[in-house]
């Protein structure tokens, strides 16, 4: 403190600072008040005004002296270099497309793809034989409107199954051989048949190039062949001179026989009774022209066959959606001749949803837009059918969900216009919930991710599949247009890399 100064001055001011540039003494509330620090990297200037003290005052005045300023301005030049060229490959990795990479996991899926095609191999009703005059099974006359590999007789050497031999050569007093076991007994249900073969099918509309890469293109032709071959003999048309009524056989063997007592089907009894229903049996015959439909577009490079199939198809669905007096439509298990046993198994709630299934599929592979006009305009009456407990499920006994994925589908990538245009917009709507409730997170799932959508019902894992199948189209189709995604009702949202998780997390749970 400098002399001379009063006792006020003394109780006001707790530090007093030096500055020589100042030649005097400063105030200041603090010691240690502000930090001046000069890096000497401008050059000085000659302007006496700059020479005048900060307008801070301060305690410490540092002077930092860069020895080598190259160096530093390389270092800020870096620096800057590198922040900006982060926020620009930020940018890059938000904004531009993702490329779509195979995963690793999808790789240890071939294998359970494989096996579950085997499975469909060892259902078969019969073998795959050249006709020859040394074999005749007794009381069997030879067909020869068979082709050489759809005739009775002995195990080709390189039949993938081993284990089986030929059966059931006398269901239908062999007008009926072929098609699949039901499960783990001998029974033949036509409608599951259909549907197994239009899902097949439809996979190998979709993704037969993968079929092709994994070496199993041949092999589920084969498989949908088997099935197609058998699903023709079903249905006989009336004869136009006579008022009958056109047939459909919708099951062979019986649950007392070939359910409840699991034996071989080689060793089966050769008498098994064929249950039939005429052109009343929407469901059923629905499901047949679906699947025959779908069938001819795998197969559309023989032209003979796939004609052969679409023509039967478009003649059945003629028969049953025919609009005369006293003719009824219904579901195949309400009369016992046709269905009383399917009951147990295969009980249909409803007809509407198969006939606009059949309707939309035999609209693609003849792309008669008739019918397309059938499927949009009769869609909503079989949306009202839907019974509660089967929302938001495909499975064989609704179609409901597939039908939406296969309008939108129509939406997306034919400009159709009128007067379709309601109907695809029903659709999208539909499928777009329908994946929100797949992906929701109050969704009824195990620990492990595999979702419950009918959780009281003894068969999860059909749901399961029907709903992996349908996630994974419709991320493939919104990739195509391309989105990134969609909402839900609620405000949410979801990506194309949400459904294929998903769809893959069912796949291997």
């Amino acid at each position: 403190m400098a002399a001379g100064e009063t006792s006020d001055t003394q109780n006001d001011i707790t530090y007093l600072h030096s500055i020589p540039q100042a030649g005097r003494y400063l105030p200041s509330a603090s010691r240690w008040n502000s930090i001046e620090i000069d890096y000497n990297l401008l050059p000085q200037s000659q302007d006496p005004y700059e020479s005048l003290p900060s307008r801070f005052s301060k305690s410490v005045e540092f002077n930092l002296t860069v020895t080598n300023k190259k160096r530093l301005k390389r270092f800020i030049y870096t620096a800057s270099a590198f922040l900006l060229l982060t926020l620009l490959l930020f940018l890059l990795w938000c904004f531009l497309p993702k490329r779509q990479h195979h995963r690793g996991v999808a790789k240890n899926l071939t294998g359970p793809l494989k096996d579950a095609l085997v499975f469909f191999d060892a259902q078969k009703c019969r073998r795959n034989y050249p006709l020859t005059d040394q074999f005749e099974p007794t009381g069997l006359k030879k067909d020869r409107s068979y082709t050489d590999h759809h005739t009775p007789g002995v195990l080709p050497k390189d039949n993938i199954v081993k284990f089986r031999g030929d059966s059931g050569l006398l269901d239908g007093n062999g007008s009926l051989i072929g098609g699949f076991y039901d499960s783990g007994n001998n029974v033949k249900f036509s409608f599951p048949t259909a549907y197994t073969i239009t899902l097949l099918s439809w996979s190998v509309i979709e993704y037969h190039k993968k079929y092709e890469d994994i070496g199993e293109l041949d092999h589920i032709k084969n498989i949908i062949k088997w099935g197609s071959d058998y699903l023709l003999k079903l249905f006989i048309p009336s004869n136009q001179t006579s008022p009958a009524l056109s047939t459909l056989h919708s099951q062979v063997g019986t649950a007392e026989n070939d359910t409840e007592c699991w034996q071989r089907p080689e060793d089966m009894k050769p008498e098994r009774p064929v249950f039939s229903c005429d052109e009343t049996a929407s469901d059923l015959a629905g499901e047949i022209i679906a699947a025959l439909s779908a069938a001819s577009l795998v197969f559309k490079e023989d032209e003979k066959y796939s004609t052969n199939l679409t023509k039967t198809a478009m003649e059945l669905f003629d028969a049953v959606t025919k609009e005369e007096p006293g003719f009824v439509q219904g579901t195949y298990t309400m009369e016992d001749e046709c269905g009383a046993q399917a009951r147990e198994f295969y009980n249909s709630t409803g007809y509407k949803d198969e006939l606009v299934w059949g309707g939309t599929w035999l609209f693609f592979a003849t792309g008669n837009t008739s019918y397309l006009r059938y499927a949009t305009e009769h869609v909503g009456m079989a949306e009202e059918e839907e019974s509660s407990a089967d929302k938001s499920v495909f499975y064989w006994n609704n179609k409901l969900p597939a039908i939406a994925v296969l309008l939108t589908r129509l939406r997306f990538f034919f400009d159709l216009g009128f007067p379709y245009e309601e109907s695809f917009i029903w659709s999208t709507d539909n499928v777009d919930s329908l994946m929100c409730s797949y992906l929701s997170p109050v969704a009824h799932k195990t620990q492990g991710g595999l979702i419950f959508l009918k959780a009281d019902h003894y068969a999860p894992l059909e749901y399961a599949t029907t709903a992996s199948f349908l996630s994974s189209l419709y991320s493939d189709y919104l990739d195509l247009l391309p989105t990134s995604g969609s909402s839900c009702t609620d405000g949410t949202s979801f990506s194309v890399e949400n459904l294929r998780g998903f769809s893959l997390s069912q796949a291997s749970n």
